[in-house]
């Protein structure tokens, strides 16, 4: 039999991995391995310098241990044969132990981690990786399917590790992206360096738990990491109100560009932090916000942040109230902050005396705001709440003008800004040792993560893929959607469409009619379009006749089901009629199930009549664990009537701090015999913004808000009642906004 010469290579290569002798001895050995077999026996005997090699190729439940001891300047080495090409899917992972250990170029797609981390710097609590590299991997969608339950992409061990030019992105399961694990046993001082990696966008979690980084727990803050975080990307990181969660003494966040993420980068426990030179870049998205100050001697000094529109605990700067000897888990007061020398441009609040309450009682002292420049977005966004004698301010500037409260400490100075070539805005006559320097310059984009991996990977979106026409018929519209592809839109022609079968979307899918009622959709079935994983849906000039469903518990036109663990999704439903939703009494429209969690709900001149039961139910998350169902509800320029229950019924239950929904807003739309079943035209548990703009209610049942945690808004103006209760409220309502 003749062998190719590139066939003798491998056999010797394979040959050196079987015959390896012990450890310490020959010249270092590169090991390309095909399967988990070849790779068990090529790592049982690695010495210094040797590199293990992974085959292209999809290595699907590979269950990687990567136990070695290389040498300073000779690591052992695990990598791709092609960067890139090697993709770990399935129930894969990758644990690390040993010394001088380099990983490199690896991509973790297609699956989710078989237990509680996809990337480990330990294979137990006793064999832990130190001065190890972790560089050039790439973990993109590897969630779990129940987004409820938890895990750590990336956990790090031991001491003295570094995670380097990396891309972590969507992450929609509960659990901190990259984690840095302490304790005594694991190790307290840490010296780890987190850099140049990019963290790319992890949707909105909807509950505790949607950390991007998280440096220590609560139990063991008192003691210092030494852990330094610089120049990485957050972009996208909307995961709940901490991006960063800084939990332990003695860290270092430096060069980091926070990019359009909803949160802030929160000193949450510990102290001695410093945050310095960072680039906070929100372009006005809700909810973006920069640092938030708690416990002692957290230096903040030389960032930049623009354009940041979050408030409270998302504030572009948010000082917190805090209580004297405070529980570990709980707020510890602020003392000996130096926040000075940052740049703040028009950003919506900078909050001194967060969270006062009857716990968080204690206020910032020994403290120092000095030369920092606030260039309004607002008339006065440096906001005071409670005492903050024990801040003193000096040498600040705030143009044009300044906000009161602050005599001699910050100082009016009407100023032109100018946009210099580090992107970022200066004034254009300087003032030395005011604000931001002005040689700071945020890390390129396209400097961090790896250069062979998408970061604008395309994701299906609605309306972004082709137009189908479809025409009536008994079915023909189960067809088009069995056959539909990402984002198409099904483009009605005017007539009836029967539909016999529950239509199941795992994509995003629109269905429009040519003009509002000229295409009817009948349904035989309990559910007429059910979400799953990855759908989204949009209904635009359609009538929708519940007539013909069969009268079954459960019934509705769209439901998400209970467990289907459907998350970040968007419901719209656009010029279109809903009738004949009785034929039993708890026919609703829109059903999100317990675990669901959708982006948006939005019904845009809509005309509903003789609904049994909600318009939109998202109020299953009783368990009061903070949890809710939709992150945003919006009713705009629509109709209801005879609507059985209440028009939107939203929960969000506990007191945890975690999240910044839900939110609701109608405007100009008229309800008329609505919610007698539910004894509320609109039942809002725990939602954090209301508004109520320009609606008339008409012999129907009361608004009623109920407050469950932090300061929500209700903002109700230009409404009127006929024959129906005044708003009931435990909350004051606000005319304006």
């Amino acid at each position: 039999m003749r062998v190719s010469a590139s066939g003798v290579l491998a056999l010797l290569i394979w040959l050196g991995a079987t015959i390896a002798p012990a450890a310490s001895a020959g010249p270092a050995r590169t090991l390309l391995v095909r399967d988990m077999a070849q790779y068990q026996q090529a790592t049982a005997s690695l010495r210094p310098g040797d590199t293990v090699v992974l085959a292209d190729g999809t290595w699907r439940d590979a269950r990687l241990v990567f136990k070695a001891r290389g040498q300073d300047g000779q690591p052992v080495r695990l990598t791709a044969q092609t960067p890139g090409k090697v993709i770990l899917s399935g129930q894969s992972d990758l644990r690390l132990a040993g010394e001088h250990l380099e990983v490199s170029n690896l991509v973790f797609r297609d699956g989710w981690a078989p237990g509680g981390e996809a990337l480990s710097f330990r294979i137990s609590r006793s064999e832990r990786a130190n001065h190890s590299r972790v560089t050039g991997v790439v973990i993109d969608g590897y969630s779990k399917p129940d987004r409820g339950e938890a895990d750590h992409w990336v956990a790090l061990y031991g001491h003295d590790n570094r995670f380097d030019h990396n891309q972590l992105l969507g992450k929609t399961n509960r659990g901190t992206t990259l984690v840095v694990v302490r304790d005594e046993e694991q190790g307290l001082d840490n010296r780890h360096r987190i850099d140049h990696n990019w963290f790319g966008p992890r949707p909105n979690l909807g509950s505790n738990g949607g950390e991007t980084l998280r440096v220590g727990t609560s139990h063991d803050s008192l003691s210092d990491s030494h852990t330094v975080v610089e120049d990485n990307w957050f972009e996208g990181c909307d995961g709940e109100v901490e991006i960063v969660s800084n939990k332990s003494g003695g860290n270092i966040y430096r060069g980091n560009v926070f990019f359009h993420s909803r949160g802030s980068m929160v000193l949450r426990h510990g102290s001695g932090n410093l945050v310095e030179r960072n680039v906070f870049l929100g372009g006005s998205k809700a909810h973006t916000g920069g640092v938030r100050v708690i416990n002692a001697r957290q230096t903040i000094r030389d960032n930049y942040f623009e354009g940041l529109d979050g408030q409270n605990f998302a504030a572009a700067l948010s000082v917190m109230y805090g209580a004297v000897d405070a529980p570990k888990n709980r707020y510890a007061q602020v003392e000996h902050a130096v926040i000075e020398r940052n740049t703040w441009i028009a950003s919506r609040q900078l909050l001194l005396g967060t969270g006062m309450d009857d716990e968080r009682n204690a206020a910032p002292k020994d403290s120092r705001f000095a030369n920092n420049l606030i260039v309004n977005g607002q008339d006065n966004p440096l906001v005071v709440q409670g005492d903050i004698s024990g801040i003193a301010f000096a040498g600040n500037v705030q143009s044009p003008i300044a906000s009161p409260g602050f005599p001699d400490g910050v100082v009016a100075h009407t100023l032109a800004m100018t946009r210099a070539a580090t992107g970022l805005q200066v004034p254009s006559t300087p003032l030395p040792g005011i604000g931001a320097p002005r040689d700071l310059t945020p890390i390129a984009r396209e400097d961090v993560g790896v250069t062979w991996y998408p970061k604008d990977a395309a994701r299906a979106a609605l309306d972004r893929g082709r137009t189908e026409s479809v025409a009536p018929g008994d079915d023909t519209l189960t067809r088009a959607v069995q056959a539909a592809t990402p984002g198409q839109r099904l483009q009605l022609r005017a007539g009836r469409y029967t539909v016999n079968e529950v239509l199941a979307l795992s994509q995003p899918l629109t269905v429009q009619g040519p003009a509002q009622g000229a295409a009817e959709l009948q349904f035989s079935r309990p559910v007429l379009f059910e979400l799953l994983p990855g759908a989204s849906l949009r209904l635009a000039h359609l009538t929708v006749d519940g007539a013909q469903a069969p009268d079954e518990a459960g019934n509705a036109v769209i439901r998400i089901a209970p467990g289907a663990n459907t998350a970040n999704y968007t419901v719209l439903i656009e010029d279109s009629r809903l009738v004949h939703l009785d034929g039993n009494r708890g026919f609703d429209v829109i059903n999100a199930g317990k675990g669901t969690m959708a982006d948006l709900i939005a019904l845009r001149h809509v005309l509903a009549s003789d609904v049994s039961g909600r318009i939109v139910s998202a109020a299953a998350e009783t368990d009061d664990g903070g949890t809710y169902n939709a992150e945003r509800v919006e009713i705009v320029g629509s109709q209801f009537t005879r609507i059985g229950g209440a028009v939107v019924d939203l929960y969000r239950g506990g007191t945890d701090e975690s999240t910044f929904g839900p939110a609701l807003d109608v405007r100009d739309s008229t309800f008329r015999q609505v919610g007698r079943r539910d004894d509320a035209s609109l039942r809002l548990r725990g939602v954090q913004h209301v508004q109520l703009v320009g609606n008339t209610f008409d012999d129907s049942a009361a608004v009623r808000f109920t407050h469950a945690v932090g300061t929500p808004t209700l903002v109700a103006t230009r409404n009127t009642f006929a024959g129906t209760p005044a708003i009931q409220s435990d909350i004051p309502v606000e005319a304006t906004r």
